[in-house]
Parts: structure tokens; C-alpha cells; sequence
């Protein structure tokens, strides 16, 4: 008489999508000019996911913030992924808020891009705690941001 068969072990979506811890640290470090392009280019995209999400949370109220959200985070997630530092989610988290400062200003003529209404205030704040925790993930290196490895 043989032994039933184990059933294999269910994994979760956030595994399925995301792989485990284990495997996460276990991806290959990029090359140093190609992490120096990826901090340059999810910089640029962080400001450009600021200015297509402030719009867009203003433009659907319910869904717009959502969505604006959902895009925000997935940048500053693939900064991390990409790179591997944590630098690699605070270089566009650090356009994002550049370019939200420079949205909530108001013109001379008396416009604003932001105002201070409830979804404009979400996505202010719930979009930097996404950084925050975007940059404060587990990564492939050790404590210092940017640099794999460093001496100790």
C-alpha cells in the first residue's frame, strides 16, 4: 500500500506575484551603470506618474485616486525590484514629491493642479507613505541605500 501523495502547499497571491523573501534577496545584483540609468529613469518616471496621477485623481474622484495610487506604488515597487537598493525606490519617490511640490502652487493667475480637497490630500499623503514603505522593504543589500555590499 504506497502513501497518499502530499498536497503541495498553497501560496499566497502576494507570494505568487511577489516570490518570497528568500527569493527576492537571492536575484542577482544589476551592474553599477545600469543602476546609475535605472535611479536617472525612475526619477524622471516618478515625476511623470505625479503629473499623470494628480490629474487623473481629480478627473474620476472615486476611481482616480485608486488608480493614481495603484500606478504610484507600482513605480516606486519597481524601482526597488530593479535595482535592488533601496535608493531605487526613493529616486522616484523623490521626483514624485518634487513634482507635487511644484503642483501645489498656485499660478499667479490663480489656478492650482491641486487643491485642498479631500482626494488632493489623500493623494499627498497616502502617496508618500507608499514611498515610505516602497523604500523601507528588504532588498538585496545590506543597510546602506545604493551601494551593494559596502565595506564594513
Amino acid at each position: 500500500m504506497t502513501a497518499p501523495a502530499a498536497k503541495p502547499k498553497r501560496r499566497s497571491i502576494a507570494v505568487a506575484v511577489l516570490g518570497t523573501r528568500e527569493q527576492r534577496l537571492a536575484e542577482p545584483q544589476p551592474p553599477r551603470f545600469a543602476r546609475i540609468a535605472a535611479y536617472v529613469l525612475f526619477f524622471l518616471l516618478g515625476i511623470a506618474v505625479s503629473v499623470c496621477g494628480s490629474f487623473v485623481q481629480a478627473l474620476w474622484p472615486p476611481v482616480g485616486i485608486l488608480l493614481a495610487l495603484a500606478a504610484t506604488a507600482a513605480t516606486f515597487y519597481a524601482g526597488l525590484r530593479v535595482t535592488g537598493t533601496r535608493l531605487g525606490a526613493a529616486a522616484p519617490a523623490a521626483g514624485w514629491f518634487l513634482a507635487m511640490l511644484l503642483l501645489m502652487v498656485p499660478r499667479p493667475e490663480g489656478d492650482n493642479v491641486l487643491w485642498s480637497n479631500a482626494t488632493s490630500l489623500a493623494w499627498l499623503f497616502v502617496g508618500s507613505i507608499l514611498g515610505v514603505i516602497c523604500a523601507t522593504l528588504p532588498t538585496r543589500t545590506s543597510w546602506f541605500p545604493g551601494v551593494p555590499n559596502p565595506p564594513r
